[in-house]
C-alpha cells in the first residue's frame, strides 16, 4: 500500500509545532507497540491516539517499520541516559568506589526493569527475524553503552590505586552482568511478577558491589 503523500509538515520541519507532533507520535507509538505487538499495530491507530492526522504521521514517518525503528532507538537512548550519571565527573571527585558503584546498579535496575523497557526488550527479541538491525541496535544503546561508560569510570578508579583492575572493559562486563544477569533473566522469563522491589534491588546492589570490590581490591 502506498503512504499517503505527505504535507508542508515534513520529517525535516524543526519548527516547535513540527516537534511536539513528533513527539506525539513516538508517545503514542509506544503505547500501541508494546500493548500489540508490531503486527497488531495500525498507522491509523497510532494516528488516532497522538491526534494527528495519518498523512502527518506518514510525513514524519514514511513507513510503520520506520516509525517501529525510530520508536526502539528513542526508547532505549532515553533509557541509556537515565542509567548514566549526570555528572561524569562524579567517580574521579570520590576516593571510596563502593558508594558510586551501589548507586550505580541501583539507577540500572530501577531503570532497565521498568515494565516498559522489559515489553519494548520482549518485542525486539520478537521481532528479530523482520528487524536484525534493531536488536543490535537496542544492546549497542542498552548493555554496551552501560559497559562502555563503567569501564571508563572503573579505569578511573584503578588509575588512582583504588581498584586492581588488569582490565576495564573486562570488569565492567563482569559488573553489568553480576548486576543485571539474575534479576533481568528472571523477569524476561517469569513475568514482571517477579520483577525485584526496590528494597530487594538495593540489598542485589550491594552484594553486586561487595562480590566485585572482593574480586578487584587495590594493590
Amino acid at each position: 500500500m502506498t503512504a499517503p503523500t505527505a504535507t508542508s509538515d515534513t520529517a525535516d520541519d524543526a519548527t516547535p509545532r513540527s516537534l511536539r507532533k513528533r513527539a506525539a507520535i513516538l508517545d503514542a507509538a509506544e503505547q500501541v507497540f508494546l500493548a500489540k505487538g508490531y503486527l497488531g499495530t495500525s498507522m491509523d491507530e497510532v494516528a488516532a491516539r497522538s491526534g494527528v492526522s495519518k498523512q502527518t504521521v506518514y510525513a514524519h514517518f514514511g513507513s510503520k517499520e520506520t516509525l517501529f525503528v525510530a520508536l526502539v532507538s528513542a526508547m532505549t537512548t532515553t533509557a541509556g541516559d537515565e542509567v548514566h550519571p549526570s555528572d561524569p565527573a562524579a567517580a574521579a571527585a570520590t576516593d571510596d568506589p563502593g558508594p558510586y558503584l551501589r548507586e550505580y546498579a541501583e539507577r540500572q535496575m530501577a531503570v532497565v526493569l521498568t515494565p516498559k523497557i522489559l515489553a519494548l526488550r520482549r518485542l525486539v527479541i520478537g521481532e528479530v527475524a523482520r528487524f536484525p538491525d534493531l536488536a543490535r541496535a537496542l544492546y549497542d544503546s542498552g548493555p554496551a553503552r552501560a559497559i562502555e561508560s563503567l569501564a571508563a569510570t572503573v579505569q578511573s578508579f584503578a588509575d588512582r590505586g583504588l581498584l586492581n583492575v588488569p582490565d576495564a572493559a573486562e570488569a565492567a562486563t563482569m559488573f553489568n552482568w553480576l548486576v543485571m544477569g539474575g534479576p533481568l533473566n528472571e523477569v524476561m522469563l517469569l513475568g514482571d511478577a517477579v520483577r525485584l522491589n526496590r528494597a530487594d534491588q538495593r540489598r542485589h546492589a550491594a552484594e553486586c558491589v561487595r562480590i566485585f570490590l572482593a574480586a578487584y581490591p587495590p594493590e
